[in-house]
C-alpha cells in the first residue's frame, strides 16, 4: 500500500497535466459540432472522396454528420492516442526508473519483496487510468448536454469503455517491457503507441494486412464498428489481453531475479 501511494504522488502532476490536456479537446470537439453541423453534408460528400484516406479512419463506414458520428471520427484518435500515450509513458518507466535515478538501493533494501514492489507499482497506473478515463467521461457527458443535443449514452459509453481496455493493455503491455529495461526510455513507450496505432490504419487500407487486427488494440476502439455492431468486439479485446497478460507475466517472472544496478 505504501508503494502503491507512493507512486500516486509522484505521478500526480503528469496525471493532471495529460488528463486536462484530453479533457481540453474533447470538450473543444464537442462544442465545435454545432457550428458544423449546418455542413456536414458537404464534409460527408467531401471524406466519402477521400478512398484510402476515408477507409483509413473508418469515414466510410459513418455518417458524421451525426453527433455520434462526428464524436467517433473527430475525438477518436485524441481518446485514442493521448489515452495511449498516457498509459505507455507511466507504465514503461515503471519498474527500471530506480536504477535510473539511482533509488534502487534505497527502495530494495525495504523489508518487501520485488512482488509487492510490482503489484503496487502496476496497481497505481491501473487506478490512474480508471482515474483518467472517468473524468473524460464526464466532462464529454456535461459537453454535450451544454450544447444542448441528446445523449447518446449506450453508443457513448461502448466507446469509451473500448478505449478503457485499450489503454489498460498497453499498460500491460509496457510494464512488462519496463522489467527488461535498464534506463527507461520514453520513446520506448511512445513507439510502441504510436506502431500499434499505425498497424490498424495499414490494417484498414490494404485487405492482406487484416490480420493486424488482431495484434493492435486499436481495432477494437474503431467507433464505425462500435456504432454499426452495437457492441464491442470480445474476440479482439480477448486476444489484446492475452497479449498484456503475457506481458504481465514476463515481468513478474524476469524482475524478481533480475541483477538491479
Amino acid at each position: 500500500m505504501t508503494i502503491f501511494k507512493h507512486e500516486l504522488r509522484q505521478g500526480r502532476k503528469s496525471f493532471i497535466i495529460w488528463t486536462a490536456a484530453i479533457m481540453f479537446l474533447l470538450a473543444v470537439c464537442v462544442f465545435l459540432y454545432p457550428e458544423m453541423k449546418a455542413e456536414m453534408d458537404s464534409i460527408n460528400e467531401l471524406f466519402s472522396s477521400m478512398g484510402s484516406f476515408t477507409a483509413a479512419f473508418g469515414m466510410d463506414k459513418l455518417n458524421v454528420g451525426t453527433l455520434i458520428g462526428f464524436y467517433s471520427v473527430e475525438c477518436g484518435s485524441i481518446l485514442g492516442l493521448g489515452g495511449a500515450f498516457f498509459a505507455a509513458l507511466c507504465a514503461v518507466d515503471l519498474l527500471c526508473k530506480e536504477e535510473r535515478m539511482q533509488t534502487s538501493e534505497f527502495l530494495l533494501t525495504h523489508p518487501l519483496s520485488r512482488v509487492k514492489i510490482m503489484t503496487g507499482k502496476f496497481l497505481s497506473v491501473i487506478c490512474r487510468i480508471f482515474e483518467m478515463n472517468i473524468a473524460i467521461f464526464l466532462i464529454v457527458l456535461v459537453s454535450i448536454a451544454a450544447i444542448g443535443e441528446p445523449i447518446p449514452l449506450t453508443e457513448l459509453i461502448l466507446i469509451h469503455v473500448a478505449y478503457l481496455l485499450l489503454t489498460l493493455e498497453i499498460a500491460g503491455i509496457c510494464f512488462g517491457v519496463s522489467a527488461f529495461i535498464r534506463r527507461g526510455s520514453i520513446g520506448i513507450g511512445l513507439g510502441i503507441s504510436a506502431i500499434l496505432y499505425i498497424l490498424n490504419l495499414i490494417s484498414n487500407i490494404a485487405e492482406p494486412a487484416e490480420f493486424l487486427r488482431y495484434i493492435t488494440p486499436f481495432a477494437y476502439c474503431e467507433g464505425s464498428q462500435i456504432i454499426s455492431d452495437g457492441s464491442l468486439d470480445l474476440p479482439k479485446i480477448l486476444i489484446g489481453f492475452l497479449i498484456a497478460g503475457a506481458c504481465v507475466a514476463a515481468a513478474y517472472l524476469t524482475y524478481p531475479k533480475k541483477n538491479i544496478h
